[in-house]
This record gives C-alpha cells, sequence and structure tokens, in this order.
C-alpha cells in the first residue's frame, strides 16, 4: 500500500467526519488541518530540490497529516475512566461528537440492561467548569431524553462528588459528570456511576468497572454517525438547589456538632485554595456550616477559570501547584492549608513542621517549615479517626480499603483497632465497593470518609474531616504532626514516596515493566530482595487476593516495599516505595524525628536504585 493510498483513505475518513460533526468550530479546525494537508509547494518538479518557501509548505502538510492521523487512530477509548482526552475535533479527541456518541451507547446499554423495566432509567447529569463541559452535558442530556430516559441535569457547575452524591441520593439508575479532573486545561473528560436498578450491591453509587466498560464501550461503537442519533432540545429537568443543599447536610454531618467543637473549630485558621475548580465556594460553605469561620481562599485561585492560570499544572500534587496557599499560611499565621482539586474529588493538605525542609517555592518565602502532607499521611490520620469512631460505635464487620500502592500503614491501624483491611487495585472504582467499607483511601490524594452518600473520593468531606481533627488538636496544644509521631510510635514508622518516568512512546511503558520483570534487582539499598510478585499474574496470598493487573511488587528483608506499574491515566511507569522505621513506644519528640530521617535516608537509596533497576 502506497503512502497516497494511505493519506486518500484517511483524507476520506476526515471529510466523512466533517460531513458529521455537529458543531461548527471543530469542523472548519478540520477542514483547516485538511486544506493545509492537501496543499503541496506549487512548481517543485520531481526530483527537483525545494526552495525554502516550498520546503515550508512541504513540512506544513507533513505536520498537517501526521495530526489528522493522530485524531483519527481510532474512537476515543472508552474504559473504567470513562472518556478523557485533548479538545478539539476528530474521533481521537474530545469533542461534541464522540460525546454525543458516547451518550447514545450509555443510553442503549441502560436501556438494555433494563429492557422491560418500569419506569424508564434515570440519570443524573453534572458538569465542571472545564471548556465544554456545560454543551457536553447539553449534548448528553438530549441524547438521552430523546430514547426516554429520565433525565435531571444539574442546576449549574459543581463538584464531582456533589453528582455521585446526588446518584444515591436520587436513586438514579446511573451517573455521568463531565470533568477531566486536575488534567491540563486543553483536556476534558466523562465519567459514569451505575446505581439504582442496575447494580445494587455495594458498588451501587460508584464507578463502572470491567466488564461494563467493555459492554458500554461496544454500544458506543455500534453508533453509526451523529446524524443517525436522535437528541432532544427540551424535556430533562434542571434540578433546584436542593441536591446541593441535601450534599452539604451531609457532609456537615460528619463533623462534630459539641460545643467544645465547634468553639475549637473557631480558633482553627485555615488557608482554602480550589487551584480555580468548582470546589471552593462549596467547600467554604461546608466549613462555614461546621463552625469554621476563619477560613480564608487564595484570591488569585478562588473562582473557576477553566485556563487555570496560576498555575503549570492544576493537580495539588505538582509542583508549584499549591505555592500560593502555602505563602499565604506563612503570612497569616494560618494553622492549616486545605487544597482541592479542579472538581473537587481529591484534598491536598499542607502543615506546618518545623522538623523537616521548608516548602520551596516563588510564593513561600515566610512560610517557614511548611510541607505538604504525603497522601499516605492523610490517608493514615483519617483512616485511625474512622478506626476510632468504627471502635466505639461497635460497627459490626467495619472495613479500611486502600489501595494496592498506598501505605500498609492503615492496614497496621485497622488490626490494632480490631477492624479488617481490604487491600484493592488502584482506583475508587475498586475502593469504593468493598462490603462494610467505613473509610478508604488511595495515596493521590483520594479518600473516602462517608460512603453511606458518597461511594467515591470527596475531596471536600475529606477536608472537613482534616479540618476537625486539626482544631481538636489545636485545642490540646497538639498539632496534626504530634498525631503522626503518635501512630509512628504504635506502628513503627511508615514512610512513602514516588519514582515516576514520562515516556513519549507507550512502547517503552511495556518494555520497562517487562525488562524489570525478567531481571528484577537482587538487592535494593543493600537489603536482600526476599519476594518479587507479578501481580500480572493476581495474588492470592493472605495479604489481599487481588485479580490480575500490569505490575510487579518487591519486598526486600528489612520489609521495604517496592509496586511498579504503568499509570491509567497518563504516559507513565510509577514505582510505589515504601520502608518502616521501628520506633519505641516512648519515643520523645526528637527520638521520632530522628527515625524520620533515617526513614528518609533508606529512602532516598531505595528510589536511587529503583531508578537504576528502571534504566532512568
Amino acid at each position: 500500500m502506497t503512502g497516497d493510498v494511505v493519506w486518500a483513505d484517511l483524507e476520506a475518513q476526515v471529510q466523512a467526519w466533517i460531513d458529521d460533526d455537529p458543531d461548527p468550530r471543530t469542523a472548519q479546525e478540520l477542514r483547516d488541518l485538511l486544506t493545509t494537508a492537501r496543499t503541496g509547494p506549487v512548481g517543485l518538479a520531481p526530483g527537483q530540490e525545494p526552495d525554502p518557501t516550498q520546503r515550508q509548505a512541504l513540512d506544513a502538510r507533513r505536520v498537517a497529516r501526521n495530526e489528522l492521523a493522530d485524531r483519527f487512530q481510532g474512537l476515543l477509548q472508552f474504559g473504567t475512566a470513562g472518556l478523557r482526552g485533548r479538545l478539539a475535533g476528530g474521533p481521537h479527541r474530545m469533542n461534541r461528537a464522540v460525546v454525543i456518541r458516547a451518550a447514545s451507547g450509555i443510553a442503549d446499554f441502560l436501556l438494555g440492561e433494563l429492557d422491560g423495566v418500569t419506569p424508564p432509567p434515570r440519570v443524573v447529569v453534572g458538569y465542571d467548569a472545564r471548556h465544554n463541559s456545560r454543551q457536553f452535558a447539553l449534548d448528553t442530556a438530549g441524547v438521552l431524553t430523546a430514547v426516554g430516559i429520565e433525565v435531571l441535569l444539574l442546576p449549574e457547575e459543581l463538584p464531582t462528588p456533589v453528582l455521585a452524591f446526588a446518584v444515591r441520593h436520587l436513586d438514579a439508575d446511573a451517573g455521568i459528570m463531565v470533568t477531566a479532573s486536575h488534567n491540563p486545561p486543553q483536556d476534558n473528560g466523562y465519567k459514569v456511576y451505575l446505581g439504582g436498578r442496575v447494580v445494587i450491591d455495594g458498588g451501587q453509587g460508584a464507578q463502572i468497572v470491567p466488564p461494563t466498560d467493555t459492554a458500554i464501550a461496544a454500544e458506543i461503537a455500534r453508533v453509526p454517525s451523529v446524524a443517525s442519533v436522535p437528541r432532544a432540545d427540551h424535556g430533562w429537568t434542571v434540578l433546584g438547589p436542593e441536591v446541593l443543599d441535601a450534599y452539604v447536610g451531609a457532609v456537615v454531618g460528619l463533623a462534630d456538632r459539641s460545643p467544645e467543637a465547634r468553639a475549637a473549630a473557631k480558633k482553627l485558621r485555615v488557608v482554602l485554595t480550589p487551584l480555580h475548580g468548582v470546589g471552593g465556594k462549596v467547600a467554604q460553605r461546608v466549613l462555614a456550616a461546621a463552625g469554621f469561620t476563619d477560613v480564608l481562599l487564595v484570591p488569585e485561585q478562588e473562582f473557576p477559570d477553566p485556563d487555570f492560570p496560576s498555575v503549570a499544572f492544576p493537580n495539588p500534587e505538582e509542583p508549584g501547584a499549591i505555592d500560593l496557599a502555602i505563602g499565604m499560611a506563612g503570612d497569616e499565621n494560618a494553622d492549616l492549608v486545605l487544597a482541592l482539586d479542579p472538581d473537587a474529588d481529591r484534598c491536598a493538605v499542607a502543615v506546618q513542621d518545623l522538623r523537616t525542609r521548608s516548602y520551596r517555592g516563588p510564593d513561600t518565602a515566610g512560610a517557614e517549615g511548611w510541607r505538604m502532607l504525603h497522601g499516605d499521611e492523610t490517608g493514615a490520620l483519617l483512616g485511625d479517626l474512622a478506626a476510632r469512631r468504627a471502635a466505639a460505635a461497635g460497627t459490626d464487620h467495619a472495613v479500611l480499603a486502600s489501595s494496592i500502592v498506598s501505605s500498609r500503614l492503615l492496614g497496621e491501624i485497622a488490626t490494632s483497632a480490631g477492624l479488617r483491611h481490604a487491600q484493592t487495585l488502584t482506583g475508587f472504582k475498586w475502593i469504593s465497593r468493598v462490603d462494610g467499607l467505613v473509610f478508604g483511601y488511595e495515596e493521590a490524594l483520594g479518600y473516602c470518609v462517608d460512603p453511606a452518600h458518597v461511594r467515591d473520593k470527596d475531596g471536600i468531606s475529606a477536608a472537613l474531616t482534616v479540618a476537625g481533627l486539626a482544631a481538636s488538636l489545636k485545642a490540646q496544644g497538639r498539632t496534626l504532626v504530634d498525631a503522626l509521631d503518635d501512630l509512628a510510635r504504635t506502628h513503627g514508622l511508615h514512610l512513602t514516596d514516588q519514582v515516576s518516568a514520562r515516556f513519549a512512546d507507550l512502547a517503552d511503558i511495556a518494555a520497562t515493566v517487562q525488562r524489570l520483570r525478567e531481571a528484577p534487582p537482587q538487592r535494593i539499598a543493600g537489603v536482600h530482595v526476599t519476594s518479587v510478585v507479578d501481580l500480572a499474574a493476581g495474588t492470592d496470598d493472605d495479604r489481599d487476593g487481588l485479580p490480575p493487573t500490569e505490575g510487579l511488587r518487591l519486598f526486600t528483608a528489612d520489609g521495604t516495599r517496592v509496586v511498579v506499574r504503568p499509570s491509567g491515566t497518563e504516559p507513565k511507569v510509577k514505582c510505589y516505595l515504601e520502608v518502616v522505621e521501628p520506633v519505641p513506644a516512648d519515643a520523645d519528640h526528637e527520638a521520632v524525628g530522628h527515625a524520620r530521617r533515617a526513614a528518609r535516608t533508606r529512602l532516598d537509596a531505595v528510589a536511587a536504585d529503583v531508578r537504576s533497576a528502571l534504566g532512568l
């Protein structure tokens, strides 16, 4: 097959998509690319060397053809994370045509699952403040309504946890959230939840898992064209404020309402940033209702802005993302920093810890000793609180859950409290399905503190719970750092970190993991490797019994653990590291600090050897 034949086939695909595109903007974008891709240098004879102008035309044509080839490599893949991709025209991008096809596939799936059942399926649709989110939500509502599905549209741009709450609260059969969470501003996405009569077990109201994703993808693939999909321009219900009110009420209900707790809440100064996302107004409302009245919002990041102008990457884990909040905390003598990601399903926590290296950033000059807690540290604090509450309530069969890459400390906490700990695959679609769940978390700043209402990670309820714990400790003259020290004295000091490598070629990711599988290191940080588990074969040991997933887990003789796996959302290989340093039960503050430094030294050595083993 010649290049001309391949190009002719691609050219026909592009023109057919343009003719079917419901969005004039993306259709014109593709027309412009197609025009450039068709245009070659004028007057260039076979074998003749191009002049600079002709070379420029040849380069422009090559770039346009490569871009079109990338956009038309197939439909954007629908998986357990739904859809997520760059906003642009073409089947391998996020746009109205792709969303309409996806909505049609979801509609066919729901109608098939509930065939012959009355009333018809009910779906809640929500959206955040990203570019095109509202339009994608309206397109979805139109497609579902046209085939007789009852659609309840959230009244405004709202956090993802509100949509997850609404699925259970309104007894909906499904929920669709238009968001790309903490992705760059050029992206958007589409999350799908199932509940009501479609899922009736512990996963009711949770994100989809296999094989549902494959079933929906198959329905999407059957959609012949956008023109073939019926769409209504009215007929859905736009919900009023009562759903948000109910969500706020449920979250506030987690707080200690005693006079002592409310008095302590008033004395806690909190800096809050929603990172230009949709969580600021809701989080501030929740905190105020629970008695936290001294809350300062970072003004540059207070309101939704789909361009995220003050951050290089709108993810609180990324370097620099919370610099403004840390700097403000230092200037205002705050007690706590809470940072939400743009759709508010994740929460970062920062505290002042004078034993550690100060947080470094251009906007943090006055923030001596401030640092962001690792997700495993916040998970341990919240898990310990959940365990104590479950034990006090005499809750039978209460379970704490965390992902396979999260710290083992939560398991120690659960055992000490007489509770069960469940380890799951990565992702809240798995954590939220654990039977008897009272708390679940993953190290990437995701926490589920109220599974009865939200079967997903929820940054707002996590923020409130952390604030309540910090206020209670402050009233005792203590801090979150002191609480972490207590956990170290009881369970040993668990320190975690991550090494990751980004790849331009996705094939290199599989090759890197395979290379490690075939030749794992014999020693890490000078300590013998005692166990190498190929997670692709699944595990059936007493610790977890997990289904197969791509990756490896290694243990050394001193209890160090390394988990290596390809990222599910980024072109990366991620390595999750954990060391455990023993701490005497009567260790003083200085001794715990010494143990922390020793653990850091060990962890740095582990990270260096892991990088070497991966060829980084």
